[in-house]
């Protein structure tokens, strides 16, 4: 059994009066109005799918209405109209996570959310909404996937955009920022992944088969091996399975990775997707499979739809596996408990540290000269 993270110290550590940081927790958002479909699938593609697919962006707006198509088809036909738990549980996130840093720091920490795709959280909006609150330090937060620097980097990208809407001309607004990418191979997150799923075995599986025989899919955010020279968060998300797996492994013997990958034609994606391992697991003789979540901290439609899909179409082929899908991490208190204490490493630079003042007009532009 692993020990239950410490609480953050109660110590009350209030900030002076004139100093306060915004933590700027982001994450994807998803469509509450089908409406909304066609929108938010051409800024995903703006931002996401143009760093890794051959695609010209006037194709964009026709291919994002097209998308949208296939995306009502699902969620409105086959899931009866359904809608995605995402923007709530990441709300509760939010707000759990500001309780557990103001027990420590007070109310000069306040904790934002931002969504990449979705309105009225887009990082402009939010951003513009911390200035107008007096706040000058920031601190940088993506909490969905854990896979690092791919997917943290449209927040980054978003973010700069917003700061170069928002700066005013002799001296910037943003006085200290610091950057949480991921938290890919923390110790506590490591044992909180393992931990759940040894306590799901438990309760559900161990009494009716023997270990060698529960199939263990751990499953990661599918990444594109060719991102236009990105680092597509391949390595963070191996190593990220890696700990988990060594957590397990002697105890299960049957684990795998299973990438929830997006099926894109002419895109080489992480292997083996979800389902594939799952097959795999079975071959081994796997009577029952675990799928579990490990790099989504934050339940979506891939989590929900797109699992739900792979079990339907394995439970066609395979009659007699029990099939186990597990919810993300979400708004479980020891993982906000620990996503405080990771924020509250951050927050004391940003207090202790000089405030930076930057002026947007000293910018030099430097041009290398060829000497002959």
């Amino acid at each position: 059994m692993v020990a239950t993270p410490e609480k953050l110290q109660h110590t009350h550590e209030h900030l002076p009066k004139e100093q306060r940081v915004a933590v700027l927790l982001m994450g994807y958002g998803e469509v509450e109005s089908y409406e909304d479909f066609a929108n938010y699938n051409e800024q995903a593609l703006n931002l996401l799918t143009a760093k890794f697919a051959p695609v010209p962006t006037w194709v964009y707006p026709p291919l994002a209405k097209l998308l949208a198509m296939f995306d009502l088809h699902e969620w409105g036909h086959q899931h009866h109209n359904f809608i995605s738990p995402h923007n709530a549980i990441f709300e509760q996130q939010r707000a759990g996570i500001e309780k557990h840093l103001q027990s420590h720091w007070g109310s000069g920490v306040q904790v934002f959310k931002a969504f990449n795709f979705c309105a009225p959280f887009l990082p402009d909006q939010v951003l513009a909404e911390i200035k107008s609150q007096g706040f000058d330090k920031i601190l940088i937060y993506p909490l969905l996937v854990v896979d690092s620097i791919f997917t943290s980097g449209i927040a980054i990208e978003q973010v700069n955009k917003a700061f170069a809407q928002l700066a005013d001309n002799d001296s910037h607004w943003v006085k200290g920022l610091r950057y949480i990418p991921s938290f890919y191979n923390e110790p506590e997150y490591i044992d909180l992944m393992a931990r759940l799923v040894e306590d799901k075995i438990n309760s559900d599986l161990s009494a009716a088969y023997l270990p060698s025989e529960i199939g263990i899919v751990l499953m990661n955010h599918g990444c594109p091996h060719k991102a236009k020279g990105f680092t597509s968060g391949i390595t963070e998300s191996q190593a990220l399975y890696d700990l988990v797996r060594d957590k397990l492994i002697n105890r299960y013997p049957l684990v795998s990775v299973g990438w929830l990958n997006h099926d894109t034609p002419l895109i080489e994606w992480t292997q083996p997707s979800a389902d594939q391992a799952a097959k795999n697991l079975i071959q081994l003789g796997a009577k029952a499979i675990v799928f579990m979540p490990i790099g989504f901290a934050t339940e979506n439609h891939e989590t929900l739809l797109d699992v739900h899909h792979i079990i339907h179409a394995l439970e066609k082929k395979h009659k007699n596996v029990n099939y186990i899908q597990m919810p993300c991490v979400n708004d479980d208190d020891n993982f906000l408990a620990m996503v405080a204490r990771w924020a509250s490493e951050h927050i004391a630079e940003l207090v202790s540290n000089e405030a930076v003042a930057v002026n947007p007009q000293l910018a030099v532009h430097h041009h290398h000269h060829h000497h002959h």
